[in-house]
């Protein structure tokens, strides 16, 4: 119960802010709480599964939003200019994010190794990514002016492309995303918005294509995604705010060496 609780709550707290949850579930799993016989995809599928908790909280947040794209999908031609660019930009990412990140999930499942006795391996291999992260946002920079109605084509091919790679531990979703919009000189308020409203399809996705037969409604699974639920609600507009307001490159750096550091004491 107390690990469905503190799970469920870091993912619902730390999915608004670039530092990777899924990281960060990995690495609180893989060292405090793995059972014997759990192997990586039981973790993969587990972490995807703590995702729809924040999905719904996300779906309720940006709802006006998605109303918006839902409305676009039946009446594009009577959509606002902006509002068919931004359905455009999520269908090319999320096509082309689902066929790569397919294809990494399935190369991480087939390494089918126990989670007990690669702790220290999987803890080495998330600081190296999240590492990468780091520098990935240092280098986004504050942005520029672009907003929705300056999407092209090519933005949702390549953001698909980023977003594709957060399949692994310890590259942040978001991180990922913005650091990416940024560069490509869209504002942040843009860049935030665009990223999560990524997330929703791809999570949803996600659960259905591929987790749909891991998934368990037991009491304990389902506090877990009560938790991500009811965390992800309550932070996501206060930390929306912050992770506007702070380059969170420094602080995922901090954590990729003491994560990297952790790895000795395994």
């Amino acid at each position: 119960m107390i690990e469905a609780l503190i799970l469920g709550a870091l993912q619902g707290i730390f999915e608004w802010l670039p530092v990777s949850s899924e990281g960060l579930i990995f690495i609180v799993k893989t060292n405090f709480f793995s059972g014997s016989g759990e192997t990586l995809e039981d973790l993969v599928s587990y972490v995807l599964f703590l995702h729809l908790g924040t999905f719904f909280a996300a779906l309720i947040y940006f709802w006006p939003q998605v109303k918006k794209l839902l409305v676009a999908i039946f009446n594009f031609n009577k959509a606002s200019k902006s509002t068919q660019l931004s359905l455009k930009f999520l269908i090319i990412s999320t096509f082309i994010s689902g066929i790569i990140g397919i294809v990494l999930l399935q190369s991480l499942e087939k390494l089918n190794f126990s989670i007990e006795s690669g702790a220290k391996y999987l803890t080495l291999v998330v600081a190296l990514l999240l590492f990468i992260t780091a520098f990935l946002q240092l280098r986004g920079g504050q942005g520029g002016k672009r907003e929705a109605e300056k999407i092209k084509v090519k933005d949702g091919i390549i953001l698909g492309i980023v977003q594709s790679f957060a399949a692994l531990p310890g590259l942040s979703r978001s991180g990922l995303t913005v650091s990416s919009l940024l560069m490509l000189k869209f504002n942040k308020q843009t860049a935030l918005h665009l990223s999560f409203l990524m997330s929703l399809p791809i999570v949803l996705g996600g659960n259905i294509i591929l987790n749909y037969k891991a998934i368990s409604f037991n009491i304990e699974s389902l506090l877990a995604l009560s938790a991500s639920f009811i965390f992800g609600l309550l932070t996501i507009k206060s930390l929306l705010i912050l992770a506007k307001k702070i380059n969170f490159g420094y602080f995922v750096l901090i954590f990729a060496i003491l994560t990297l550091l952790a790895t000795l004491l395994i």
